[in-house]
């Protein structure tokens, strides 16, 4: 029983990732429409689905009881902050042809987390964990000397992304009521952009074809549906697991980027990305076995 509980959240796993991983082709589909846009839609058909799930749930007396208190809506309101950021920066960057450089920003969040802990959280690292962060950092510095510039799509991702994690790790509600409350902030403020943009005959929906139709829709559908997949894994395999099966999203960007799209990338940017990949290893080889050691001091039941 508890194999097959394993099992079945790794595949989980696995599907959240994979959906994230593949979200480039989603947002290409969608290539005529502005990122500013796109961002709405995902804020508004998500708070929508969200909601409905809490309601089927019968949740929402609980949800908005704790929604109300202030401090709750003042984390929840940087939390949104920065996933807009970084939704935005995401959907743009996609569409503009910078899908390798999207999938550099996932491959850091990690270490960034890493580096969230130690200055705000007090964690102590290991060596080899000193290791790849020195190494991940080495290897973004030399693709800025590649590139000619610092690699601000992979940064701002990669950053905005870690410290939202960082406010998620302290956050005081559970993944599906914080995230039903980070798009409500943004609800109104979207939705009112959106009619704007339709006033001023440049919004989208409705007016460019029945599938870009459906596909804005579906927005919140692509938004939620990993979320509750990541969730339900979460509660059903260590996180030694998931630290491991997350490098299956970028992975999954990164194959598009280079094989799907073409994306220009010289062997001197690959260079840059396999010092990147080799910290990666270093960090999630030294977490593994971290895990185990943990495991196997606290008694043979635990491992």
């Amino acid at each position: 029983m508890a194999s097959e509980h394993m099992n079945k959240g790794i595949w989980y796993a696995i599907g959240a990732y994979s959906i994230w991983g593949l979200f480039p082709i989603y947002w290409k589909w969608l290539r005529d429409v502005s990122a500013l846009q796109l961002l709405s839609h995902r804020f508004v058909w998500a708070f929508l689905m969200l909601s409905a799930v809490i309601v089927l749930a019968r949740q929402w007396t609980i949800f908005a009881a704790a929604a109300r208190a202030p401090r709750v809506v003042g984390v929840y309101f940087a939390a949104a902050a920065l996933i807009a950021v970084n939704w935005l920066v995401y959907i743009w960057a996609v569409n503009a042809g910078y899908v390798i450089e999207t999938s550099l920003g996932y491959f850091i969040v990690p270490l960034v987390n890493v580096l969230m802990g130690v200055i705000f959280l007090r964690e102590r690292l290991r060596s080899w964990q000193w290791v790849s962060v020195g190494l991940a950092t080495t290897g973004v510095l030399y693709l800025t000397f590649v590139y000619g510039a610092v690699p601000w799509i992979a940064l701002t991702l990669g950053f905005t992304f870690g410290v939202y994690g960082l406010i998620k790790k302290t956050a005081p509600l559970g993944s599906l009521h914080g995230l039903t409350l980070e798009t409500g902030i943004l609800f109104l403020p979207a939705l009112a952009y959106l009619l704007y943009s339709d006033t001023m005959g440049q919004g989208a929906f409705l007016r460019i074809g029945a599938l870009p139709d459906v596909l804005l829709i579906g927005t919140g559908l692509v938004t939620t549906a990993p979320l509750l997949l990541f969730a339900s894994a979460a509660q059903r395999i260590p996180l030694s697991h998931m630290g491991i099966l997350q490098y299956i999203s970028p992975t999954l960007q990164f194959l598009l980027g280079a094989l799907a799209y073409r994306e220009p990338f010289a062997f001197t940017q690959f260079i840059g990305y396999c010092i990147v990949w080799i910290a990666l290893i270093i960090f999630a080889v030294d977490g593994f076995l971290g895990y185990r050691a943990h495991a196997l001091a606290s008694g043979p039941n635990r491992v």
